[in-house]
């Protein structure tokens, strides 16, 4: 069994996203979230080397799950331009269920050092990867224009969808983020089209 899959792995994990997103990375002692995952403090050092450690591995597997639930979604869509508006859908809806999640992503990981903000946008490459495949497929199909921009259009697509959700949560989830999924969706879509 994997590291990442020990049970106390993930207490630790969904505790760090928890006291992170309610105290501040800075604020956040290595002994707030092994109390709230239940573990002893010597406990966290099995598994990370150090806080920036947690913060990274947990973005990592909560990234992972996040683009797996997006590719099982798109998995079966023929269409980029469904594909395209079932990923934002997807993405709104899961932040949406996850509010302290939400905040860590969107606030907490910005504020990090440059060895952090770089593992990080090595764990944000599979995701883009994403949107390239859809991109490259709607041009394929037609139904995107030759002349976009693979990765102009992937930066304005991920851009709008972070840039959604962290006005969302700057906003104290005011209003509901799900209902921004039609029309971020169809204007990324038209944006796109042909």
């Amino acid at each position: 069994m994997s590291i990442q899959q020990r049970p106390k792995y993930k207490q630790i994990i969904d505790a760090a996203v928890k006291v992170i997103a309610e105290n501040g990375f800075h604020r956040s002692q290595v002994s707030k979230i092994a109390k709230r995952a239940g573990v002893a403090d010597g406990t966290i050092y099995i598994y990370f080397k150090n806080k920036e450690d947690i913060l990274v591995s947990l973005f990592k597997e909560k990234m992972g799950q996040f683009v797996e639930k997006i590719e099982a979604e798109i998995k079966e869509k023929k269409d980029a331009k469904e594909k395209l508006l079932t990923m934002v859908k997807v993405h709104f809806d899961q932040l949406a269920a996850d509010y302290p999640l939400a905040i860590v992503t969107q606030l907490e990981l910005r504020q990090s050092e440059t060895e952090i903000r770089m593992a990080i946008n090595n764990v944000l490459k599979k995701y883009l990867h994403v949107i390239d495949g859809i991109l490259e497929e709607g041009k394929q199909q037609g139904v995107f224009r030759d002349a976009i921009d693979i990765r102009l259009a992937r930066q304005m697509i991920f851009g709008t969808l972070d840039e959604t959700v962290t006005n969302w949560v700057m906003n104290d989830h005011k209003y509901e983020l799900r209902d921004l999924a039609d029309p971020v969706g169809d204007l990324l879509v038209n944006g796109l089209s042909r």
